[in-house]
């Protein structure tokens, strides 16, 4: 099928089921003030058909939002110059309900920029003003009964392990079970060391490139090559490697050959990386606590 049809219904704010506590303002951390002013969109996809999707996640997502009640906040100017904090005022998040004219097994690439900006709510590019809600969800059923949630979140409430831990509890809670698995934790005093001051700075740096246009590819990475690598690594050094390594530096190489041909030149690898461990975070921290990692070789 060529052409995705969607049908918006128009957005409303979903608070918080109950009433929450009222913890005060949220200063933001260094780890969150670095992505101060940026969004991010994920979308989850679901093949097979629930009971009534749509009030189904709306519920769940109430229900969430009382646990994790800073979401349902909005951003306000802090007391002193430049800071900027979470403002606990339980509005609530903006809700769409969507319904799509096929089945999403006819949906070819979802990769697709333009189906994508169907599939969820974004911020206008000019950026953030303090009355908009810090997370913007989009669910759409397709004919079929399986559905996708689109979620547009403002990077300096959390990041993706945040994300994916209050994405869980809204699904446990949707299932009906009384409490998350896992009790969320955001305050600045919930992890004892702060942000290197490189890593602050890589990733301004990093904010200040300019873009290139992005490639979304899909590729195969060989078990029976990862396998290999994770032996041979062992073999050589004594130490365990992960998929996540040995599946980067398939790509690094693959990518540094396409692209340079002076052997002496550095090639450079950088990907996000989940610093709570050195930061000693409690469990259950969701707020941002990742840091920019940085590789280079010949």
């Amino acid at each position: 099928m060529s052409t995705v049809s969607i049908s918006k219904s128009p957005s409303v704010l979903v608070a918080p089921s109950e009433a929450t506590v009222n913890g005060g303002d949220i200063i933001l951390s260094s780890y969150d003030k670095m992505f101060g002013g940026r969004s991010v969109t994920v979308f989850f996809i679901f093949e097979y058909p629930i009971q009534d999707p749509i009030e189904t996640i709306r519920r769940g997502l109430s229900q969430a939002l009382v646990h994790y009640y800073p979401i349902a906040g909005r951003l306000a100017a802090g007391a002193a110059a430049g800071e900027f904090v979470i403002r606990c005022t339980g509005e609530g998040v903006s809700f769409v309900a969507a319904s799509a004219n096929c089945a999403i097994k006819d949906v070819r690439e979802f990769c697709d920029s333009s189906l994508q900006e169907e599939l969820a709510v974004l911020y206008a590019d000019e950026g953030f003003s303090y009355s908009e809600p810090l997370m913007l969800m989009q669910v759409t059923v397709f004919y079929c009964g399986g559905f996708v949630i689109g979620v547009t979140l403002n990077h300096s409430v959390c990041d993706g392990i945040g994300m994916a831990q209050f994405m869980q509890a809204m699904g446990e809670l949707a299932r009906g079970l009384p409490s998350p698995s896992v009790i969320p934790v955001r305050s600045k005093d919930s992890f004892v060391l702060d942000l290197p001051p490189f890593s602050t700075n890589f990733v301004r740096f990093l904010g200040t490139l300019q873009p290139s246009p992005m490639e979304f590819l899909d590729i195969t990475v060989p078990s029976s090559l990862i396998n290999r690598i994770k032996r041979t690594y062992t073999m050589n050094y004594g130490q365990p490697c992960s998929v996540f390594e040995a599946v980067a530096a398939v790509l690094w190489r693959c990518r540094t050959r396409a692209i340079m041909s002076d052997p002496a030149a550095f090639a450079v690898l950088t990907f996000p990386a989940n610093a709570r461990k050195h930061a000693v975070a409690r469990k259950g921290f969701y707020g941002n606590c990742v840091t920019a990692q940085l590789v280079t070789a010949t």
